[in-house]
């Protein structure tokens, strides 16, 4: 069985205790893997590691540290084969969605890398003679990146490459079901010669080590990607101290279809973008909302596409992989079964596939019939289940949205402009699809809206997430 230490000022360490967290194949449920599972102690010597390392990496000019960016993404380049491996053994993704999130993890790199020479401030007229009013970006100082299970290795690449162009040091907190590829990052770290303390990564499944990285004075930023309930528990805990937060939570993106979209187009595009990576992913179309007058051939064509969804082998390329953890199968699980209680129609899957009782598998689901108040459409559902409801129009879609209280993604297919403008005046969430499917761009910016989140990640809005201000008044 392999196993996989964290990483202390450039130093592999087995944690204080010496105990293993072990690490299952989503796919088989079997253990494969374990890896270190580090204590508070450890916590402490992490964040002792990256301030000793903070003052002296942000003195060093951003085109220097984005040097070392380079490096890193050229090591995961070099590894590409090894890192998809590892991501479908251990998160489930199949094999082309696995080599999709290497190459993304090496753009977010390279992005931020590139952004090294566009760390800007302000010059501004000061109100006195011989006097200049400058404002200058600099670094937080310590942050803490809290990685969720469904992108291990991007969500690495997402955080660390914006955080240390910019002068900060990072402490990296993978989730306790994909740890691995963490591991094996940081190994591509030391490699690339970068100098001790500027990257930490601690794994560990005890709640009290998570808690101690995020309420230590010595923390100036925590970036999570996680449930909303796990921001709302980090905020609490970053409270004491006020340390900046920047939290990309969950969603509930609508789908809305309206009488004049392109029934195909965006058929074509609900199907993926409910299940891409079996469904796990924070801007995945949770619920279909098809306008009355084309709901039947929308129905028809929707349920022809998803039975062509097949759940099998990741490392074979199969059209699904499985959930990532046995708990959140299950919980899946039980909301499609209280959703049929409340009178939702199971027109395809809500079961584990025959043949398939052992890992995490679940089938392709769709529930037609679903109202505003069925469970898989009032919860994020965060799997592959594909709800949907019946409405009379555009006006009901947004009404339907903005009275959730998170808005973290929306879909809108018409080709009325007049509608999509409105739309984009009033739907209340971080990021539109207006006619086009599932996507994300490394210049574009990722936010919520109410509680899907604070600040957000990608882009120049995303680089700025990881500097603070600092205003200067100078006379001469």
């Amino acid at each position: 069985m392999d196993y996989y230490r964290s990483f202390i000022d450039n130093t592999w360490i087995d944690g204080a205790t010496g105990e293993r967290v072990a690490v299952e194949d989503p796919s088989t449920g079997e253990i494969w893997a374990e890896v270190a599972d580090c204590t508070e102690a450890d916590a402490q010597a992490a964040l002792e590691s990256s301030d000793r390392a903070q003052a002296k990496w942000a003195l060093l000019p951003a085109v220097e540290r984005a040097g070392y960016l380079y490096r890193i993404a050229e090591g995961l380049k070099a590894e590409r084969a090894h890192f998809a491996t590892l991501l479908v053994r251990e998160q489930g993704k199949t094999l082309a969605e696995a080599e999709f999130e290497v190459d993304d993890t090496i753009r977010y790199m390279t992005y931020a890398a590139e952004s090294a020479r566009r760390i800007t401030g302000d010059i501004l007229p000061a109100d006195a003679p011989n006097e200049q009013l400058f404002i200058f970006k600099v670094p937080y100082g310590v942050t803490l990146a809290l990685c969720a299970y469904n992108y291990p290795l991007a969500l690495i690449g997402r955080k660390v490459g914006p955080a240390l162009v910019t002068g900060n040091t990072v402490i990296i907190k993978p989730h306790e079901a994909t740890p691995v590829t963490a591991s094996e990052f940081c190994r591509i770290v030391e490699a690339a010669g970068v100098p001790k303390g500027v990257i930490n990564m601690v794994s560990g499944a005890g709640i009290g080590l998570g808690t101690a990285l995020v309420k230590s004075p010595i923390t100036k930023l925590v970036s999570l990607t996680g449930s909303i309930r796990a921001g709302q528990g980090v905020a609490a805990t970053a409270a004491e101290n006020l340390t900046a937060l920047s939290l990309e939570l969950g969603g509930k993106a609508p789908f809305i279809v309206l009488k004049d979209a392109n029934i195909d187009a965006a058929v074509e595009a609900a199907t993926i973008a409910r299940f891409a990576n079996c469904g796990q992913v924070c801007i995945c179309a949770e619920t279909v909302m098809v306008e009355d007058a084309i709901a039947d051939e929308f129905n028809e064509k929707l349920l022809k596409r998803v039975a062509e969804v097949r759940p099998g082998n990741p490392m074979q390329n199969a059209g699904m992989g499985p959930v990532t953890t046995a708990g959140a199968r299950a919980r899946i699980h039980g909301l499609v079964e209280e959703s049929l209680k409340q009178g939702a129609e199971l027109a395809m899957g809500g079961r584990i596939p025959e043949g398939m009782e052992k890992g995490n598998w679940y089938a392709p689901t769709v529930l037609l019939n679903a109202t505003a108040e069925t469970a898989a459409v009032k919860e994020e559902i965060f799997g592959p289940v594909l709800p949907v409801m019946r409405i009379s129009g555009h006006e009901e879609a947004i009404s339907i949205a903005n009275a959730r209280d998170d808005g973290l993604s929306a879909y809108l297919w018409t080709k009325d402009s007049a509608i999509y403008m409105d739309a984009i005046n009033r739907l209340d969430t971080g990021t539109i699809f207006l006619n086009k499917g599932i996507s994300g761009y490394i210049q574009g910016y990722h936010n919520g809206h109410k509680r899907s989140g604070l600040g957000g990640e990608d882009g120049f809005y995303g680089l700025e997430g990881y500097l603070q201000k600092r205003t200067v008044y100078m006379a001469y």
